[in-house]
């Protein structure tokens, strides 16, 4: 889930942003802990929008929250549910990335997971303060039926962790989401390179408004 750190021309009070990191962490912890991801996959996604559309430090600008319409999200599929191990086995490579308020910030590729029908995508570590696992993904629905920079499975520095290891992480393509610079250009986010884009289309996640 994202979270408002990147963005220079919008102000947010230190306590909301604490408040929204919370929240985005109780819906991940929620999903992990419940047995059947297609409900929470529809408790996330209710969750997710109203986010979205009411917090103080939600990435929607605060002119476009009245009346927002978040964007659709499609129906669970059981098919792009994935549990797989991380193959470690990869060239050291260290990509960094310019950001609005956090500098350059360092993401070191530390594995691949190999999604069956879809192809392999890189796994990457946040080696800022805190770190984390980074998953972007791109894929044949982007900038069609999905946000064209592409879109965001796992930032678990910010909370967005579907659970597993290194045997055998979590890597459910359904909780796929846009990043903030889709709702604000002025955001800068780090997006997916070629390493982390698929040639087939990825249609479930959430999806880019009709139009």
């Amino acid at each position: 889930m994202t979270d408002p750190v990147a963005e220079p021309a919008v102000e947010h009070d230190w306590s909301d942003v604490v408040d929204w990191r919370r929240r985005v962490a109780e819906l991940y912890r929620a999903v992990r802990l419940d047995p059947d991801p297609a409900a929470a996959h529809a408790a996330w996604a209710a969750g997710r929008a109203d986010l979205l559309a009411t917090h103080p430090a939600s990435p929607v600008p605060r002119a476009a929250r009245r009346g927002y319409v978040p964007p659709p999200v499609a129906r669970y599929d059981p098919a792009f549910r994935f549990t797989v191990p991380v193959d470690g086995d990869v060239e050291p490579v260290r990509r960094q990335v310019t950001t609005g308020t956090d500098g350059v910030v360092p993401f070191d590729l530390v594995g691949r997971v190999s999604l069956p029908g879809l192809g392999r995508l890189d796994l990457w570590w946040c080696a800022g303060y805190g770190g984390g696992l980074f998953l972007p993904l791109r894929d044949g629905t982007s900038g069609r039926g999905s946000y064209g920079g592409g879109r965001y499975v796992l930032d678990t520095v910010k909370g967005a962790d579907l659970g597993g290891d290194r045997a055998a992480l979590v890597v459910d393509l359904n909780f796929a989401y846009a990043p903030s610079c889709a709702h604000d250009e002025s955001w800068a986010c780090p997006l997916p390179q070629a390493g982390n884009t698929l040639t087939g289309p990825v249609p479930v996640g959430e999806l880019a408004p009709a139009g």
